[in-house]
């Protein structure tokens, strides 16, 4: 049975429109058809990706046969959903998850464990998730790895106060697949001292490819707590994915921001899930998200300034973005 559409539990829950529930077999082609149709009823970047929805179908609804495996199945489903190009698409299973992660894949990491590693030392200092210290040129630096929890008022406020001697700041975002979006929020409010438009979101009114409803407004407002007044450096690099992305344009908005490095990996459709017949669940964007100028962000953000890791650095142990980083702030 195709189920009503649930919000991830990490996001805030968003109206969608009612969901008749439609019978489909569970068997391979039942479930092929029940995965076809709540893609083609509720995922939003069709247009903007330029897939043929039904031409997919066509290509795709011989090859389910009553004698397939599951794993036989899954193959074909993931292949299916892999044609949308999408890192918020996934097909989740008791034994294997289908996933596209091309949109980092396939590009260089700018980023080294190792090297990071050597600027964090061992003496630094960890809250809540996020490792941070004052590097020897009087430099702050923040390692933000994920934005799956709460970060916490009295943790940011702890944070700064500590970095606050600091000539600047570095956020290093490298690697943030993404989480929750109020964690995205709640770090960025930080940077700045007004309210500020940071872009657009849309929701799916109906069951066509362009039923959306009119852009509404996203605004970034001002911490009530300590809030950072030097300037600041994110680094980015295509793994920075959903929330993540979404917290690079929002400090894109920040006066005392700078973004460098690589472009974001993107994920600008918020995610929601539906259930197959066979119990398998199926997560796909829903909900559009858009820069202030009304840009898609779904294949990235660049940076102000795009710096790569350079094989020099590597084997100097010098991180190439920290150090370009560290120029900037020294320079301002």
């Amino acid at each position: 049975m195709l189920r009503h559409l649930a919000p991830l539990l990490l996001l805030p829950l968003l109206l969608v429109s009612c969901v008749t529930e439609i019978e489909f077999a569970n068997d391979p082609q039942g479930n092929f058809e029940a995965l076809w149709k709540i893609m083609d009823e509720h995922y939003c970047f069709f247009t903007e990706k330029g897939v043929d929805w039904d031409d997919v179908h066509s290509r795709y609804q011989a090859q389910p046969n009553a004698g397939m495996t599951d794993s036989q199945l899954f193959e074909v489903l993931s292949n299916m959903l892999a044609e949308l190009k999408d890192g918020h698409v996934n097909l989740y299973t008791s034994f294997d998850t289908g996933r596209y992660w091309s949109f980092h894949e396939n590009y260089p990491s700018n980023y080294s464990d190792t090297l990071v590693n050597r600027y964090l030392g061992t003496d630094y200092r960890l809250t809540n998730g996020l490792r941070y210290r004052i590097l020897d040129d009087n430099t702050g630096y923040i390692r933000c790895t994920t934005f799956e929890r709460a970060l916490g008022g009295g943790n940011l406020d702890n944070i700064l106060l500590f970095l606050a001697p600091c000539r600047g700041l570095i956020i290093d975002l490298r690697q943030n697949g993404g989480g929750m979006l109020t964690a995205a929020e709640e770090l960025a409010a930080r940077f700045t001292n007004e309210k500020r438009l940071v872009g657009y979101m849309r929701h799916k009114t109906g069951r066509g490819h362009t039923d959306f409803s009119a852009m509404e407004e996203q605004w970034l407002k001002p911490s009530r707590g300590m809030r950072w007044q030097k300037p600041v450096v994110v680094l980015t690099n295509r793994s920075v994915f959903s929330a993540a992305n979404e917290f690079v344009k929002y400090m894109k908005c920040c006066p005392k921001a700078i973004i460098l490095g690589d472009q974001t990996g993107g994920g600008a459709g918020l995610p929601f899930s539906s259930e197959l017949p066979n119990g398998w669940s199926v997560r796909f964007s829903a909900c559009p998200m858009y820069d202030r100028e009304g840009r898609s962000t779904e294949d990235g953000i660049a940076p102000d300034e795009a710096v790569t890791q350079t094989m020099f650095d590597f084997l100097r142990g010098r991180d190439t973005l920290i150090e370009q980083a560290r120029r900037l702030i020294s320079n301002h």
